[in-house]
């Protein structure tokens, strides 16, 4: 179910749970991570609609350089159409977005690309007939001209697999390699602030570890980062902060233990009765 078809609709948060199996993954909490407590981006007052649907209804948040902060919800609750107006593949009707206190909503995609804001979006949608390493090419686009053997070597570094498979085509990858390579794509474009959309989205409990494990690495090498994720548990005991949006609306937002320990955000998203 997309944003799209679902903006409108009330759901049962507890039907899109994913629940994490016991040992706990071991990627970094929250206290771990830094934030300058400088705003990076600003949204104020996002109104987004498709046709008559009313998707986004003032959605406000910020992120601060350095931080991860988690945006957590229901399927159908507008977090996807969030990313996708902050990166500029949908426009709001009302509202601002700023980074780096630059207003970038009235802006086309690929020029926010260039201001380094990337996003590795739903579903990875990686070039399936690219090889892997066209397909990291493909994430500088917006860098004309620039010398890209450095940024190749970080993303084999944090994705080995890559490495070993960068002749190969994407779209006979399995599922976590093309999630890696979604997030090495994203990071071609040397962002400062990182769009992650549902990173651990048909992944094994092992691999959505890895994956965790490396955001981590991202976000401690200096990139900001706001992640969409469904597994709640796992977004929470990795971000500094967190919001909570229910049908387009946010409707908490606090520190990411504060939001774990809260009892409607347990019984809704983190599946406790």
């Amino acid at each position: 179910m997309t944003d799209a078809s679902s903006a409108g609709e009330e759901l049962d948060p507890t039907t899109d749970v994913i629940l994490v199996p016991e040992p706990e993954p071991d990627v970094p909490v929250a206290s771990d991570l830094r934030t300058t407590g400088q705003r990076i981006l600003e949204l104020d007052d996002i109104h987004v609609y498709y046709g008559n649907i009313h998707a986004l209804k003032g959605v406000t948040l910020h992120v601060d350089r350095g931080e991860i902060v988690t945006l957590i919800g229901s399927n159908g609750a507008g977090k996807s159409t969030t990313l996708k107006t902050i990166s500029g593949t949908l426009k709001p009707r009302q509202g601002a977005i700023r980074l780096d206190g630059q207003e970038i909503h009235h802006r086309p995609a690929h020029e926010i690309v260039g201001l380094r804001l990337s996003q590795s979006p739903e579903g990875r949608r990686v070039f399936s007939r690219m090889s892997v390493f066209e397909n990291l090419q493909m994430g500088a686009f917006a860098r004309r001209g620039a010398k890209l053997d450095d940024d190749i070597a970080r993303v084999y570094e944090l994705f080995p697999r890559l490495l070993e498979r960068r002749t190969q085509k994407a779209g006979t990858l399995s599922g976590g390699e093309q999630q890696m390579l979604a997030i090495g794509r994203a990071l071609m474009a040397q962002p400062t602030v990182l769009l992650l959309d549902e990173p651990s989205m048909g992944l094994s409990p092992i691999l959505t570890e890895q994956i965790f494990s490396i955001i981590g690495d991202i976000n401690r090498q200096g990139t900001t980062i706001l992640l969409v994720e469904q597994n709640a548990l796992m977004a929470l005991k990795l971000a500094s902060r967190g919001y909570v949006l229910q049908t387009g609306r946010i409707i908490l937002a606090d520190t990411a233990t504060n939001l774990a320990n809260d009892p409607q955000v347990r019984q809704a998203y983190l599946g406790e009765i």
